[in-house]
């Protein structure tokens, strides 16, 4: 099996389509349509069934999939601990953030990094915290900066950089904005505006929420933590935010109850040999470490 046959098998499985899979890979259908063909020849099976304009994989393809990801991570890893030998600091480095972390926390670094390393190809995806995670699980992805799960999966390496102060959040003009102190059985009183369900803050925000025995309120919610604060200002709902991202903005809200706090950092795989590019954008990380960051990282890990 050679390597392009298996991320053209990877594409199309991943995307549900052959003319899809021939986008990403920046190749004609039919070339796409070779490739899996050579690949079905070499193993004596048929990998997907095409019925009308729907592709899934066959039982085949459904025992080759997780295989083939280890395959071409293997060869990926084996790429960099070759590459790692010449001791330069080039090539491809695959990153992903989610976009409070892009915009807010990584820029200085970034721009740092591209100084100091201009020969390295810097390959930078926008994803949700949680897609980032699994991208790093599956090979994808060498380093992810991201909000971090409150119990991370034992193969990666999960490190505190920065540590977010939650403030609970509406609009100047809101009912609750006329308020002294508040409890969280009052807030359940009011509509909230918040991350989506699936998401690592909206986890721990619901966990606080379920230990005083209360279910919050979420009217609206969204990924976007700038969508949210919009929505907030503009009185949909109160919300919980970072501090910074607050900014004099929105009224912050007195609430009785300890300061909700989220780690930010970064995560890399235990097993996948790093990389020059990926060992030089670490250890700019390892600079920025926040105090308190250091403090938490026994809590995560």
């Amino acid at each position: 099996m050679d390597t392009q046959s298996l991320q053209a098998f990877l594409a199309v499985a991943d995307s549900g389509s052959f003319s899809r899979a021939a986008e990403q890979l920046h190749l004609t259908q039919p070339a796409v349509s070779k490739r899996i063909a050579v690949l079905e020849s070499q193993i004596d099976a048929r990998l997907f069934d095409r019925i009308g304009r729907r592709v899934s994989l066959t039982e085949a393809g459904r025992v080759l999939l997780p295989r083939a990801r280890q395959i071409l991570v293997m060869v990926d890893d084996s790429r960099r601990a070759l590459s790692n030998l010449e001791s330069q600091v080039s090539g491809s480095l695959t990153l992903a953030t989610s976009h409070h972390v892009g915009l807010h926390r990584l820029p200085p670094l970034l721009r740092t990094y591209t100084r100091e390393h201009p020969e390295v190809r810097l390959d930078l995806h926008f994803l949700d915290s949680e897609q980032a995670y699994q991208g790093v699980l599956d090979g994808e992805l060498e380093i992810a900066v991201v909000t971090l799960a409150p119990h991370p999966d034992p193969q990666l390496e999960v490190v505190p950089v920065w540590i977010d102060r939650l403030c609970f959040v509406c609009a100047h003009d809101h009912p609750l904005a006329g308020r002294g102190a508040l409890s969280l059985h009052e807030l359940c009183d009011f509509d909230a505006v918040l991350p989506g369900p699936l998401t690592f803050t909206r986890t721990l925000i619901e966990s606080r929420f379920a230990a005083a025995g209360l279910t919050l309120p979420v009217s609206l919610s969204t990924n976007y933590l700038e969508t949210l604060k919009m929505m907030t200002a503009i009185g949909l709902g109160w919300s919980l935010l970072p501090e910074r991202l607050v900014a004099g903005e929105l009224h912050e809200l007195a609430v009785a109850h300890p300061p909700i706090h989220r780690p930010l950092g970064y995560l890399v795989h235990r097993n996948r040999t790093r990389s020059n590019a990926a060992a030089a954008m670490l250890a700019l990380l390892e600079q920025a470490r926040e105090p308190a960051a250091r403090a938490s990282e026994e809590e995560i890990g």
